[in-house]
């Protein structure tokens, strides 16, 4: 393809402004070719200065505008399944941002549908795989250089929840990351949850059971722990440190700046996930971008993004019920072997 890939964004809000923002300045071989949203005046705010791109309220017509040869879809997650059969109808490559769909059963759906095709269109944006860091552990344990890996001890902190914020979205959409995260890093299945509720913090709105302290398990007996905190009060904070039977490794440290005047040193902290993962943000499109070209189709898969809603479900039944929720999934179809 020598042409720019034209893609049509679905979706203006916080995350999909910062992605049409990367396909027309960062990215190379792509461009905005429509984006729907059902705020317009929000949708022309995001394509303010960029020639030829369309805006519609609905999805179909974006779909449909002309010059439209993929899909990044970055609306709320209950619009994600509708868009993404639509999507499938139309044989468009997608990049869905997480979560795939909200609901194990919508996700289960849209497996099922993409699989009927015998082909896959989608990688789902889990942007931590794309993160040098965690790419870095991800090939010092794949090496073996530090035997089998035990336990995982996670951090994942926010500045504070957004308006709306739910103890239940603690899980299902903040520790979601970290549910793909470990299931790409250790190459197993997550088979098991337990949520244990700290004393919430003063910080948090009322009612807000923040922070909270997950703990999964896998087949073989590996443990997954995340300490979420989404109302810290400092800075957005992700760490992951891997113990296994030969050493350890930690990243999540080297994205402080210290910052030194006459008052003294300090680090500078990173106030939001754009920030601290942007350049992962950017190698994931331009991934996208490079396969789709390409005719290929990389990256998390809708299997993927399934069983992270899967493992979640049953971390919010673990939250509710304050025991072990054991995680059932479907049989994996041979198109996500």
């Amino acid at each position: 393809m020598s042409e720019l890939l034209g893609v049509a964004v679905l979706g203006a809000g916080h995350m999909g402004a910062d992605h049409i923002r990367r396909i027309d300045q960062v990215v190379s071989g792509a461009r905005v070719a429509t984006v729907a949203d059902p705020d317009t005046g929000r949708a022309k705010d995001a394509v303010a200065g960029i020639d030829g791109a369309s805006v519609h309220t609905e999805v179909s017509a974006a779909l449909d505008a002309p010059g439209v040869q993929a899909v990044l879809i970055a609306s709320p997650g209950p619009a994600h399944e509708e868009a993404l059969l639509a999507a499938f109808e139309r044989g468009l490559p997608v990049l869905c941002e997480k979560p795939l769909v909200p609901e194990s059963a919508g996700a289960l759906r849209v497996v099922e549908a993409e699989a009927r095709l015998g082909r896959r269109l989608t990688q789902v944006g889990f942007m931590r795989r794309y993160d040098a860091e965690y790419q870095r552990l991800k090939s010092l344990l794949d090496s073996g250089r530090l035997g089998r890996p035990l336990m995982l001890h996670c951090t994942h902190r926010n500045v504070s929840s957004p308006p709306g914020f739910t103890s239940a979205m603690l899980v299902n959409s903040s520790v979601s990351h970290e549910i793909d995260a470990a299931r790409w890093l250790l190459g197993q299945e997550l088979t098991a949850v337990t949520v244990l509720r700290p004393q919430p913090t003063s910080h948090a709105p009322e009612g807000l059971l923040d922070p909270q302290f997950v703990l999964f398990e896998t087949a073989d007996g590996t443990l997954v722990d995340v300490e979420v905190f989404v109302n810290s009060g400092f800075g957005y904070q992700v760490r992951c440190e891997a113990v296994c039977e030969s050493g350890t490794a930690r990243i999540g440290d080297e994205h402080a700046m210290v910052v030194t005047t006459a008052d003294g040193a300090f680090e500078d902290v990173a106030q939001d996930y754009l920030v601290r993962f942007a350049d992962a943000y950017d190698r994931e499109v331009q991934a996208w971008v490079d396969a789709t070209r390409a005719g290929r189709v990389t990256g998390p898969s809708v299997w993927d993004g399934y069983a992270a809603s899967a493992v979640a479900e049953a971390g919010v039944r673990a939250l509710e019920n304050g025991g072990r929720v054991t995680v059932e999934l479907a049989p994996r179809p041979d198109l996500y072997a």
